[in-house]
């Protein structure tokens, strides 16, 4: 018997940061199960499932005590026969790591600690890994921030034998830490959109897109860049999709998915000022970007202690796009007086939408949401954090779930 769509908690203590994904993924074998990672108030890296079916949710810890920091959550790759790496570090942590389970479909097989042995230069270790498989290469690629503070690559022959290619630096941009998130078709492409940096060092912080397709680099319409061979990808060969500079104000990449046509939609926030923050959704039609200043986010989620300044003023409550429909928007910004989530929708492009909240009311925080990744046709769960957060190294917030 199919569970109901209840909202319901995944685990009472639980955070994640909104860099390292998937956070959450949905795999039918045996069982109909999502499969999510996130990091404890102590540190411990976790991995969790909910059974579809039976509504079961077990859990396991994959490392103890790694880290007391959001930036450490762990990210998911499950393969077609339903064996799952999971792939965690310390935010720029010494070491990337990843376990592999042996039996598939159970998390509670996991296999010894792996460490990858390459990175990009530079001493700031590694941080929010991102897992793609491309079909029609046959190839897992795994991108983080590199030792160098960029984006960072490596490819990677054998995950039974830990081999390797040598790590790439992805792009060299003028900022001092670009932000990335990546979507993929699953075959052959894998979309990217970027920032300069972080926006608490860049004060006109711009949004970017470029694909990645058999070594090289296109723009969005196909036109292509050069050879990933010959160097890392440069800002200024990208697609400029918000302008920071021209507005005097700057953003943050929140997430990447695909339409139907396989074009890009890009959600992201816009600083009119360190308290007032936008949700801006932008698409290629085909023939350029239609983007919609989508709606009034509030100021930062933070509880800032009295007397005290707020060193993340730029911690949006949150915006994530469903990847099986990008037409359909899960966002956190206040209402009453707390961050709570809402579900908005468009059909027309994104230039008019009907909106309702997606949670029930709660005293804590909603923020961070994430839909899990799927098939099409296959079983969604809405996830995001709640309760009480001061700073991504102090933090007391649950994962709580819902069916969708």
């Amino acid at each position: 018997m199919e569970v109901r769509d209840l909202q319901q908690p995944l685990t009472e203590d639980g955070a994640w940061c909104f860099f390292a994904d998937p956070r959450a993924v949905y795999y039918e074998g045996r069982f109909r199960r999502t499969y999510a990672g996130w990091i404890t108030s102590r540190g411990d890296v976790m991995l969790g499932s909910f059974d579809h079916d039976s509504g079961d949710i077990q859990t396991v810890t994959v490392r103890e005590s790694l880290q007391q920091d959001d930036h450490a959550n762990p990210s998911l790759y499950i393969d077609q026969d339903g064996f799952i790496a999971i792939f965690y570090s310390a935010h720029c942590g010494p070491n990337m790591y990843y376990r592999v389970n042996s039996r598939p479909e159970d998390i509670f097989s996991l296999g010894e600690e792996t460490v990858i042995p390459v990175n990009s230069e530079g001493n700031k270790g590694f941080t929010y890994p991102a897992p793609i498989y491309l079909q029609t290469e046959k190839k897992l690629y795994l991108f983080w921030r590199g030792g160098n503070f960029k984006p960072t690559f490596s490819i990677c022959e054998s995950l039974a034998e830990n081999r390797w290619l040598p790590a790439q630096t992805f792009i060299e941009d003028r900022g001092d830490r670009p932000y990335i998130r990546y979507v993929s078709d699953g075959e052959k492409v894998i979309h990217f959109a970027f920032t300069d940096g972080h926006p608490n060092v860049e004060p006109t912080n711009s949004i970017y897109y470029a694909k990645y397709v058999q070594g090289c680099f296109f723009r969005v319409d196909g036109t292509p860049i050069h050879e990933i061979s010959d160097r890392p990808l440069r800002t200024s060969e990208a697609d400029l999709v918000y302008d920071g500079k021209a507005h005097a104000r700057n953003s943050w990449i929140w997430d990447i998915a695909l339409d139907q046509q396989g074009r890009p939609v890009l959600v992201y926030a816009v600083f009119a000022a360190e308290n007032d923050h936008r949700y801006y959704y932008s698409r290629w039609d085909g023939r350029e970007w239609r983007t919609t200043e989508l709606t009034a986010g509030g100021s930062w989620f933070p509880q800032t202690p009295e007397g005290m300044k707020e060193t993340e003023p730029y911690y949006s409550g949150g915006i994530i796009l469903d990847h099986n429909d990008p037409n359909i928007v899960y966002l956190s910004r206040p209402s009453g007086g707390i961050f709570r989530i809402e579900r908005w929708q468009t059909k027309d492009g994104g230039i008019s939408w009907d909106h309702s909240f997606a949670t029930e009311a709660s005293a804590g925080m909603q923020i961070r949401p994430f839909v899990s990744r799927r098939t099409a046709g296959k079983p969604g769960v809405l996830f995001w954090m709640e309760g009480i957060y001061v700073h991504y190294t102090k933090y007391n917030t649950g994962i709580n779930m819902k069916r969708i």
